[in-house]
């Protein structure tokens, strides 16, 4: 392979991966809960002077490892506390993802053309693309298991190569345990000790090699915790491990999710645009690890894929973005169905690619249907009539390319959708903007009047609260769940203790969705002055004055 090619794709993912990545990131304030919850995190370590313990709500805080946020708290310090500074790192990472996955299909299919599809089937991925441009630690975390596993495959097919394979698998192990947690270790450990015992190989991993990189594992991951476990004692033991690990295995933070069928179709749906190819892809794989046992990468994806899915579908508790680990295999055995069912002309992917472009005419309609049906959430149309008419000119051009079976043209062009509707959603994005995001609402309410107390928040606002205005805060929830993972913060679930909260404050300032707003209204009625002084989005402003 020519070095000069594979320099040239490299540049050319980097150019793409930063248009589909970072461009913009910058312009949509950070959302509520999460956005603001991690952003905050860093935004107070500054303030500690600290570069080990994360804090929240002016206290040490335990939900996640301390290693995204040592890399948000790095960013802040190049590009200060902004939008894009916080959402800098996960796109850094998706960026470092797609050049993986690259190399990796460089190193698995010897086929530069290949590789470089595969690539871009994880760059558009729309899942993929959305984490890429939130601020969560799944990013991080997934792109180094990706590491881990693709240094382990290097080791294992260039044998010259094992020793430095083996020590960068267990190093990015090593990391991602700093991410999110001792499930950094297990999902690369358990998909390579599975693909070596079905290879019957298990000797290969059983060398000095892995003894050093074993020690060089618990030499980046323990300390931390040791610090922590040390400085903190039971506190740290029972949030971290117990609460929002072994407790997550058992317990549902999300009911709703909490089905066989969530992440099979979760994993298929979130590769969109590619969702029908990835479910084909599927059969396509077993089919390959039958008639290839020489090719060790169908057999090695197999169990990539078949651990993340595993053990998180083993746990009550389901997040999509928890099968994020997945993804890049999952971009591989897309990447490579598509591309060898094009090169070899089979005759089901004129349907697959006809179907894929049915599904993509669906959106306009649906657009347009929601844009009717929700008057209260898009009072401008005109966005959304643009992005339908453009969005169907581009159906329009994919359908001429099917009939005329320039079939390579129009897989590429399935691209694009997912970029024409993010870049719709940024620049129309304060259409949208005040119902994902609390700063319009604070910055109206500091602006406008003289806060002296706690803020009175609904629960699904109270970090955002807290991130853009800097005060105190308190929160409603009457005859609601507590928060999964406790904050150090006044937390109200019936009426005696608002009221007294009420009374003992005299003047209160309240931002809150509508149902909190009758629940106030209820608990202040008699004694107190409820006014409510503006609506932005979802949100209400309140005033409670305790009357004299």
């Amino acid at each position: 392979m020519k070095t000069g090619n594979n320099l040239k794709s490299i540049l050319i993912l980097v150019v793409l991966s930063y248009l589909f990545f970072m461009f913009g990131n910058g312009l949509l304030s950070l959302t509520n809960p999460d956005e603001v919850f991690y952003t905050q995190t860093a935004k107070e370590m500054i303030e500690h002077k600290t570069w080990a313990v994360p804090y929240l709500f002016g206290a040490p805080q335990f939900e996640k490892p301390v290693l995204t946020y040592i890399l948000m708290r790095a960013g802040f310090l190049v590009f200060g506390i902004n939008n894009f500074s916080a959402r800098f790192i996960p796109a850094l990472f998706a960026m470092l993802g797609v050049i993986a996955v690259y190399f990796l299909g460089l190193l698995a299919y010897r086929d530069e053309k290949k590789a470089f599809f595969c690539s871009l089937i994880l760059m558009s991925a729309g899942f993929y693309i959305g984490l890429a441009r939130t601020v969560f630690t799944d990013m991080v975390f997934s792109v180094l298991i990706l590491f881990a596993f693709a240094s382990f495959f290097w080791g294992y097919v260039r044998r010259e190569r094992k020793g430095l394979g083996t020590t960068l698998f267990f190093i990015f192990c090593g990391l991602a345990v700093l991410t999110k947690g001792p499930l950094g270790f297990f999902i690369p450990a358990l998909g390579v000790i599975i693909f070596l015992a079905l290879r019957r190989e298990l000797k290969f991993i059983l060398c000095r090699e892995s003894a050093w990189g074993l020690a060089v594992f618990l030499a980046i991951s323990v300390p931390w915790y040791a610090f922590m476990i040390k400085k903190f004692g039971q506190s740290f033991i029972t949030e971290f491990f117990y609460n929002d690990h072994i407790r997550r295995v058992f317990e549902a933070e999300h009911k709703g999710n909490d089905t066989w069928y969530f992440y099979p179709f979760s994993m298929v749906a979130c590769m969109f645009p590619w969702a029908i190819f990835s479910a084909a892809s599927f059969f396509y794989l077993l089919k390959r690890i039958k008639s290839n046992r020489t090719q060790p990468i169908y057999l090695y994806l197999a169990c990539w894929i078949a651990v993340v899915f595993l053990i998180f579908q083993s746990a009550h508790s389901k997040l999509t973005s928890y099968i994020l680990p997945a993804f890049a295999a999952l971009a591989l055995i897309t990447g490579d169905f598509i591309y060898d069912a094009i090169t070899n002309k089979k005759p089901f992917i004129i349907k697959l690619i006809l179907f894929n472009w049915l599904i993509l005419a669906c959106f306009p309609v649906v657009l347009l249907v929601a844009a009717n049906h929700y008057p209260d959430y898009v009072t401008t149309k005109g966005p959304v009539y643009a992005l339908a008419i453009v969005f169907s000119v581009l159906l329009l051009v994919l359908l001429a390319l099917i009939i005329k079976k320039r079939l390579s043209a129009a897989v590429y062009l399935f691209m694009v959708p997912v970029l024409l509707v993010l870049y719709f959603a940024l620049f129309f994005r304060g259409y949208f903007e005040p119902y994902v995001s609390s700063k319009d609402t604070c910055e109206y309410l500091l602006k406008n009047y003289a806060v002296e107390n706690r803020i009175l928040c609904s629960r699904s606002y109270v970090r955002g609260v807290r991130y853009y205005t800097g005060e105190d805060v308190a929160v409603v929830n009457i005859n609601g769940r507590p928060l999964f993972s406790p904050h150090p913060i006044p937390d109200f679930r019936s009426d005696e203790p608002v009221r007294e909260f009420l009374q003992k404050q005299g003047l209160t300032y309240c931002i809150l969705k509508k149902g909190s707003v009758e629940d106030i209204e209820r608990i202040a009625a008699g004694g107190f002055e409820v006014e409510k002084l503006k609506k932005i989005g979802d949100e209400y402003i309140v005033r409670v004055r305790r009357e004299n």
